[in-house]
């Protein structure tokens, strides 16, 4: 893949399964790090830290489903998280062609890099299902769409 995130050709392949057990706290507190392992986990836990790192473990969950239901979508959407991240006008925190840099020492962040490990081996799933949309409850953007969850301050749509 390109660095920029444009090449959405390969799809998102899991990497060596994560040993991790208990809810979805305990699975958190054993997989916390401030290193992703790999791009592709890195650009998933860059979505989840800036779309929801003040939000509930639950809610930081969903909105890391989100962007793996969206890169499992069968070409509705890039392929891979990188991919889903850099399409253009779907994540706001997204500015160019790089991901903006995030505080790796932070307990945010590391909680940020357990829940893309957890979303990524599907260890524990979220109450949004297959939703493929999300906003903060703030805003009201009018969408047609069906209303699966509410998590938190965010609104789960598919």
């Amino acid at each position: 893949m390109d660095q920029d995130g444009d090449d959405d050709v390969a799809a998102v392949e899991q990497s060596a399964p994560i040993k991790a057990s208990g809810d979805l706290s305990s699975m958190v507190a054993q997989l916390r790090s401030s290193d992703a392992g790999s791009r592709e986990l890195e650009c998933l836990a860059t979505g989840i830290y800036f779309e929801s790192k003040s939000e509930p473990l639950a809610g930081q969950l969903a909105v890391g489903e989100v962007i793996e239901n969206r890169a499992h979508s069968g070409g509705r959407f890039p392929s891979t998280y990188c991919g889903v991240l850099f399409q253009r006008g779907q994540f706001s925190f997204v500015r160019g062609h790089s991901l903006p840099s995030v505080p790796r020492a932070s307990r945010q962040w590391q909680t940020a890099v357990a829940i893309a490990k957890i979303v990524d081996q599907d260890l524990q799933h979220s109450s949004v299902g297959n939703a493929m949309f999300f906003h903060a409850r703030y805003v009201s953007p009018g969408w047609r769409l069906k209303r699966v969850a509410s998590i938190g301050n965010h609104v789960f749509y598919r």
